[in-house]
């Protein structure tokens, strides 16, 4: 029961931190980020405090390692990649363009209008 009411008010600080930045309109957009940080900065140390959130914040530690660990493609590959892509999507709006040509004929054939 503790650790709900733990995550219900690391939940709310969150909410809190991003309410005072629309509260805030009126003031400088370094004191707005700096209420969303702080916000942000409670909810993680309240839910630092409960096993699910301990989980939670390893969790998202780890995944931010194994995103760090992808090779990314070099440019010379995403472009061949995103030609090949568009080439295929030609050749299928082609061949569907030449299917539904076909099968609006053969609708017209069938209902005796051609």
């Amino acid at each position: 029961m503790i650790n709900k009411i733990k995550l219900l008010v690391a939940f709310l600080l969150l909410i809190a931190g991003i309410a005072g930045f629309y509260l805030l309109a009126d003031k400088p957009v370094v004191v707005r980020i700096l209420v969303v940080l702080a916000g942000l900065g409670a909810s993680i140390a309240v839910l630092w405090t409960a096993p699910v959130g301990q989980q939670s914040l390893t969790f998202i530690g780890e995944a931010v390692g194994e995103a760090r660990k992808v090779v990314w493609p070099t440019r010379k590959e995403t472009i061949q990649t995103t030609m090949v892509v568009f080439a295929l999507v030609v050749v299928m709006a082609i061949i569907l363009g030449v299917i539904d040509v076909f099968f609006a004929y053969m609708v017209k054939w069938l209902m005796g209008a051609a």
